[in-house]
């Protein structure tokens, strides 16, 4: 199915609960394939619901449908010199599909953010408003269209990393920043994991004002490993914190500058995951940046490959082996994986989440049920 208006998505649920079939809200899907396979549900398409319903540069504030691509929102906001700042970015590519396929609201939904994440915050602190439809066929409003709100129930956090299991959503509110003019990297080569997350975390607690960290290891990309620290601002910022970051660097070998088409080329290949090709199932691991190291030191010895992303708090691994053991360095770490990409046999097999506390899992579903009390939403996708 897919609906044209808000209209037809609040009846295409109420046509399932009346049949008592479940709906797999999709958008471009370029996430599809991540969970497990789901051939009983029945898709609602939402990226025929597209387009901008109000972007107001002076007040910082964009309103649009959730189809809407991604693409086509970066493009708009870069023209008035904005960006959005949770730095959202297409998996399509991370999966060997198509690039260009993702919708805002996919992005959304799934909480997708990037490099900049560390400095900009996440998608969810960038949600300002929505209109939705949940699982009981209401239609509801949730947040507002301006940047200070503390009205009602703060939903849309709720909203950004729901994967849509509460609610289809059928129009968003994001705040937006203005766009650096300038960026710069500078990079070391030649540390280990655990020393790169200290320079990484040094660098962060300076006055440099880092927009993003990032390690990758010996041989995915070079024969020595990088370390990059990204800034951003207007030019005569950037050199002075430039200044201070080779000095920090520095000490630990030669510094390389990477400024312009470098600088960007660079990030966008990390943003694609391109060092670690698209051969191996993929997870993604949050753990306290003091613990990628000891993820690494787990994993790297089975076959591993991975890098290191948000200062070291954020480890993409590529790894065909045991689940359970991705699953346990996470977790021994203090933090969680998440399986990314995979084979639907092994997606059908080993839950995409990581396993919840139980007091987490009996919240999540009080919280679900209030959306969705007929399990509409419920495609057993996680």
């Amino acid at each position: 199915m897919r609906p044209l208006s808000e209209d037809d998505v609040r009846d295409a649920v109420a046509d399932a609960i009346r049949a008592g079939v479940t709906l797999d809200i999709r958008g471009g899907g370029s996430k599809a394939t991540i969970g497990a396979p789901r051939p009983e549900a029945r898709s609602l398409d939402l990226y025929g619901l597209a387009g901008v319903i109000d972007y107001d540069p002076a007040e910082l504030v964009l309103t649009v449908r959730p189809g809407t691509p991604l693409a086509e929102v970066e493009q708009l906001v870069a023209e008035r010199g904005q960006m959005l700042a949770f730095d959202p970015f297409d998996h399509g590519p991370i999966r060997g599909g198509a690039v260009g396929a993702a919708t805002i609201g996919g992005v959304v939904a799934a909480g997708v953010s990037g490099s900049l994440r560390l400095s900009g915050g996440g998608a969810r602190d960038h949600l300002l408003g929505l209109r939705a439809v949940s699982g009981r066929g209401e239609i509801f409003v949730a947040g507002a269209k301006v940047v200070k709100n503390v009205t009602g129930y703060d939903l849309p956090k709720l909203a950004a990393g729901s994967w849509g299991r509460l609610f289809a959503m059928t129009e968003l509110t994001l705040k937006v920043l203005p766009r650096a003019p300038i960026a710069s990297t500078r990079a070391v080569e030649g540390l280990d994991p655990a020393v790169a997350v200290r320079v990484m975390a040094a660098a962060m607690g300076s006055h440099a004002e880092v927009g993003a960290a990032a390690h990758l290891p010996a041989g995915s990309g070079g024969e020595k490993s990088l370390t990059a620290l990204r800034l951003l601002g207007f030019g005569p910022s950037v050199a002075a914190r430039a200044a201070m970051v080779e000095r920090l660097l520095g000490e630990h070998g030669m510094v390389v500058a990477l400024d312009g088409e470098a600088d960007a080329a660079w990030w966008a290949g990390l943003r694609t995951l391109d060092p670690l090709g698209r051969d191996a199932m993929l997870w993604r691991v949050n753990v306290p940046p003091s613990g990628g190291p000891s993820v690494v030191a787990a994993l790297e010895p089975l076959g591993a490959r991975w890098l290191f992303d948000w200062a070291g708090g954020l480890v993409w691994i590529v790894f065909d082996g045991d689940a359970q053991a991705v699953r346990d360095a996470a977790a021994k770490a203090g933090g969680h994986a998440v399986l990314v990409r995979a084979p639907a046999e092994i997606r059908a097999a080993v839950p995409a989440f990581h396993p919840l506390a139980a007091g987490v899992v009996a919240l999540e579903e009080r919280v679900r049920r209030a959306f969705d009390p007929a399990g509409v939403f419920e495609t057993g996708r996680f």
